[in-house]
């Protein structure tokens, strides 16, 4: 009997400890998500997202889009959250997510956070103009070869 009340107040202690380290390591990934600028971009992702959906339902009054975002981002980026939470836990520790703050607050972080987006953009474009080198150079070797016809 002893042994059965042991394990289970071991058991209750073991998930109580691991539920609050679990608490502790989402906000300090919610507060790096912050100052490191992934959550604007986020909603700015949700807000294009929404903006394409709109343009396609046309027929849909404003009022029912305008309600709709309210509504989720009431808790978009807390879902998001836990969604990638796991996949920091795997590959960050929380000292490590501390460390990207204390960058994040400094002149420089706060720089690249507000540049991110920007430089992403730009990137995105030269990528796909990267991309239309490789397969322009692709076509014209399957031509020159005789793969592709004239």
């Amino acid at each position: 009997m002893k042994i059965s009340i042991l394990t289970v107040l071991l058991a209750l202690v073991t998930t109580f400890s691991f539920g609050q380290e679990n608490n502790t390591y989402k906000s300090t990934l919610t507060k790096m998500m912050q100052v490191s600028g992934s959550e604007v971009t986020f909603k700015t992702a949700i807000d294009q997202m929404i903006s394409m959906i709109k343009q396609q339902q046309s027929n849909i009054p404003n009022e029912f889009w305008d309600e709709f975002v309210t509504e989720i981002n009431k808790d978009a980026i807390g879902k998001l959250v836990d969604l990638i939470l796991p996949v920091y836990q795997k590959h960050l520790t929380e000292a490590d997510l501390r460390q990207l703050i204390a960058f994040y607050e400094t002149p420089i972080g706060k720089k690249f956070a507000e540049k991110t987006p920007l430089i992403t953009r730009e990137s995105m474009a030269a990528g796909q103009e990267w991309g239309r080198q490789i397969g322009e150079k692709v076509e014209n070797k399957l031509k020159e070869k005789g793969y592709l016809k004239q």
